[in-house]
């Protein structure tokens, strides 16, 4: 089983070629969350998009669905963000997401900076 950090060093390096191939930010972010996803495939990591996550209010299962965009090898996820800045939101939804799934490694990709490196964050549960 792979770590989270090699996981995460596989996970920057298909940002990478997507934003680089896609010619950098101005497309949807489906656009981008469906390219990165055809990345991870040809790396052979396992992912689920679009994954579903239980929210418990008061020991009762809310019918209100939060979804992860894409949950790499069961450890490792990944919000992804068009967007033309930082909002610390997204820190904030990826922690959250962190929680209720028990993980602890994100990584918030944002294919609308400039130069996608640069847009990408890591948030961690729990150090």
């Amino acid at each position: 089983m792979l770590d989270d950090e090699v996981v995460a060093t596989q996970v920057i390096g298909a940002a990478i070629e997507v934003h680089q191939t896609l010619g950098g930010p101005g497309l949807l972010e489906a656009v981008y969350e469906e390219a990165f996803c055809y990345e991870l495939r040809s790396r052979h990591l396992g992912f689920e998009r679009q994954k579903t996550v239980p929210l418990v209010y008061k020991g009762r299962c809310l019918t209100a669905a939060l979804r992860v965009d894409v949950l790499v090898e069961n450890r490792v996820v990944i919000e992804c963000k068009a967007a033309s800045s930082w909002n610390p939101v997204f820190k904030s939804q990826a922690l959250t997401y962190l929680r209720l799934l028990d993980l602890r490694l994100a990584l918030v990709i944002n294919f609308g900076a400039a130069v996608v490196k640069d847009g990408i964050h890591r948030v961690v549960n729990g150090y």
